[in-house]
């Protein structure tokens, strides 16, 4: 069994991943969509497979989007085959287009817990927004660290279309000098009792304190950054939420 990347959402992963959160919640997405306007020129990094860039483009509007999971991509394809989306890591991403509105909800930017890794890639957002653009973007906080665990458990279980058990096996490790989770995970897919297949996953976040991020945004070059504790922009004064959300222009 071969050690996949780190964060990558292979095959099983992305299935189950489309069984549990095929559409965005209405909260979530209505947050994103109220920063959008027709004629804009819109971005969604790390796309997966459409559950926000769908939406979007039904509403009328010019979204690109890019991904690194050619099976969450493979997904998104199968929805609207004409989206404008191309398989490609976030870190190397390079294009000329400027961009009015650049989006990354669901926490995705947790991912990047190379801090170094981080900053480049909020700097490379930054040069492909214009001058007027918003960069808008979500990360998980330490309120979401889990209790140590040391030994696998299930986590989720669901069934696929096809009737077959899909399983998340995980264990838990958090650290704080690194504000890093670690959550090892084992997809896999039983008919009955039978193993089907199995998928391994090195799960790993970044849990951010207030104003750490803020910080390397301010490094970074952004000069107007307002951050959120909920998607209802209530301004956050702590660390007791779930969620940053962060709204940044040049």
């Amino acid at each position: 069994m071969n050690k996949l990347k780190q964060n990558y959402y292979g095959s099983l992963c992305t299935e189950m991943y489309e069984i549990l959160h095929e559409t965005a919640s209405a909260n979530e997405l209505q947050f994103y969509l109220s920063y959008a306007e027709k004629g804009m020129k819109i971005l969604e990094p790390m796309c997966g497979s459409g559950r926000f860039f769908i939406p979007f483009l039904e509403s009328g509007l010019d979204i690109s989007g890019m991904d690194l999971s050619k099976e969450m991509l493979k997904k998104l394809k199968q929805k609207v085959s004409s989206a404008k989306v191309i398989q490609a890591d976030i870190i190397e991403y390079s294009v000329k287009e400027k961009y009015d509105y650049i989006f990354i909800p669901s926490g995705s930017i947790s991912l990047f817990t190379d801090m170094h890794m981080c900053k480049n890639i909020l700097r490379k957002m930054k040069n492909l927004l214009v001058p007027s653009g918003k960069f808008v973007f979500a990360v998980d906080t330490v309120f979401n660290r889990f209790v140590n665990d040391s030994d696998y458990k299930v986590d989720i279980s669901v069934k696929t279309k096809e009737g077959f058990d899909l399983v998340l096996k995980s264990k838990h490790y958090y650290d704080e000098q690194s504000q890093t989770q670690f959550s090892p995970g084992i997809y896999e897919l039983y008919q009955n009792t039978k193993l089907l297949q199995s998928e391994p996953m090195d799960f790993q976040t970044h849990l951010y304190r207030l104003g750490e991020m803020e910080q390397y945004l301010r490094e970074c070059g952004f000069k107007d950054i307002l951050t959120y504790s909920s998607y209802q922009k209530e301004i956050a004064v702590n660390d007791d939420c779930e969620i940053f959300i962060y709204e940044c222009s040049n």
